[in-house]
């Protein structure tokens, strides 16, 4: 799984709200949030940064600040 993958279904889970509810509080659809969570890496960006946006974050293309960037 990817890490944004991984970050919104923990962050979901976190904030106690199943894959429906999730959708419908951030506008999305249930299958582009279950693609989502499942690491599918054809999904939209722009999709991608509004479901960042419902924990205050967002995608930044070409940007990477693990370890093998140092």
């Amino acid at each position: 799984m990817n890490k944004i993958a991984e970050f919104i279904k923990t962050n979901r889970r976190e904030a106690g709200l199943t894959q429906q509810e999730f959708a419908m509080r951030s506008g999305l659809g249930l299958r582009f949030v279950r693609e989502l969570e499942q690491g599918k890496e054809t999904v939209r960006m722009d999709k991608v940064n509004i479901a960042l946006a419902m924990f205050g974050m967002e995608a930044v293309p070409g940007k990477y600040t693990g370890k093998d960037s140092e």
